[in-house]
């Protein structure tokens, strides 16, 4: 017992000798020296948030990039439980949904988290088309925001494959028979999609090799160039308003990156009370042999896109899209009066135009016949989700309690920086006009 004690004596004694302080100074100082991150801070401090009446369009790309990021997390969970084959892609679903540990939870969330992430993207990209943030010197900005929104919707269309349910069944297969009507390479392009005449365990490898590896890499790299972009040139503030009208500029970090925070917590509550009373359906599996189930659509963000596709040849509704695409990655040099940096209401009336053309398409569709609750497998556990549901309402409530309270100390939190760095700045005028 005593060479215990002097043990133990000896340890503590030489814990309490040991600098913690300076150890972990020394280990900072290692990784400094050898990763050398301060270049890369010192870009994204380069250019601050100028605040007007207006600044909540600038939490938008941020917003979008939290929101793929949850994704990328979501998606790999499932990527743990998921089989991309014919024989095993709807069961290992259902599996999913009802027998891995909160695997309805997480792929609820990746579901509407799809949703509400190209929401914010095409919201986003709406915003900065009418701020005319598309014109020099951001004109490559511009352009990889438009790959990135085709990027988010062929991700988007991939993933609603994967489930192999009829309704993503049926839905595919009419999406990828749509670019056969383009003259020449339309039916290699089928081929290419599907794998094949047809969809099979082939279409569902090559749309999952898409979902989880080549969309998410493309997305990176292009967000990444976006990001570096927008931090060299800064952000522009919306046509037609004076720097008169900035009330002030935000340092990124310290202050706009807590509001940044306080949406994204926000984002994030909002989706998990969305995954979690109105859960992912599993459907019945796909029978290729079974008859089509009427009024089949597709996911909300191409409801517009087929509602046109019925009204109008295929043919015609196919050229248009490609030529409204072109339209938005030219659009930089559309924009003749951009070098003067003049209004162009020609420009505006056609975008307005756009937007509404997009929201009654979008109206008729919804208002259309459809499946309005999709068949569900019978051995899919309905009542034990609606258990899980009920369950979970006390969890949300303490969810949207920690949220609000996170939140509410943010908003502190950034008030106090920005009232000591007004002050910083009061003292070095005072200062300087002394001198």
């Amino acid at each position: 017992m005593s060479r215990n004690r002097s043990i133990n004596k000896r340890l503590v004694r030489a814990w309490r000798t040991l600098d913690l302080e300076r150890a972990a100074s020394r280990l900072g100082a290692w990784f400094r020296v050898r990763l050398d991150f301060e270049p890369a801070v010192a870009l994204l401090r380069r250019k601050p948030v100028p605040i007007h009446r207006h600044s909540w369009i600038y939490c938008l790309g941020d917003a979008a990039v939290f929101l793929f990021a949850l994704q990328c997390v979501s998606g790999c969970l499932l990527m743990l439980y998921y089989q991309p084959t014919e024989a095993s892609a709807h069961e290992s679903v259902r599996s999913i949904m009802t027998e891995v540990p909160f695997g309805w939870l997480v792929r609820s969330f990746h579901s509407w988290g799809a949703s509400v992430f190209i929401g914010t993207v095409g919201l986003h990209l709406v915003t900065v088309l009418f701020a005319r943030a598309y014109r020099r010197p951001r004109e490559l900005a511009w352009v990889s925001g438009v790959f990135m929104l085709a990027v988010a919707l062929g991700s988007g269309f991939s993933g609603y494959l994967l489930p192999w349910n009829e309704l993503s069944y049926y839905a595919t297969l009419v999406g990828t028979q749509i670019p056969g009507t383009l003259p020449g390479v339309g039916r290699f392009i089928v081929h290419a999609l599907r794998g094949g005449d047809q969809l099979t365990g082939a279409t569902i490898t090559r749309f999952y090799a898409v979902h989880v590896m080549l969309a998410p890499l493309a997305m990176i790299l292009l967000l990444s160039f976006h990001v570096f972009l927008t931090r060299v040139r800064g952000l522009s503030l919306p046509l037609g308003m004076s720097q008169r009208e900035v009330s002030d500029r935000r340092p990124f970090f310290g202050e706009f990156l807590l509001v940044d925070v306080c949406v994204w917590l926000v984002v994030f509550a909002a989706i998990v009370t969305l995954a979690a009373f109105v859960p992912a359906e599993v459907g019945v599996r796909a029978d290729p042999l079974r008859p089509a189930p009427e009024g089949i659509k597709p996911e909300w963000y191409f409801l517009f896109a087929f509602q046109t596709l019925k009204m109008v040849p295929e043919a015609v509704g196919v050229a248009f899209f490609v030529l409204a695409g072109v339209f938005l990655l030219l659009l930089p040099l559309i924009d003749r009066r951009a070098p003067r940096g003049q209004k162009s209401p020609t420009l505006t009336a056609l975008f307005a135009v756009g937007l509404v053309y997009v929201a009654v398409f979008q109206i008729l569709a919804w208002g259309a016949p459809g499946v309005e609750h999709p068949p569900e497998d019978p051995q899919a556990g309905s009542a034990g989700m609606a258990l899980r549901r009920a369950a979970s309402g006390a969890w949300l409530a303490l969810l949207w309690s920690v949220v609000g309270v996170l939140v509410f100390y943010l908003g502190q939190l950034a008030k106090e920086n920005a009232r000591v760095r007004r002050l910083y700045r009061d003292d070095e005028k005072n200062t300087s006009a002394t001198c």
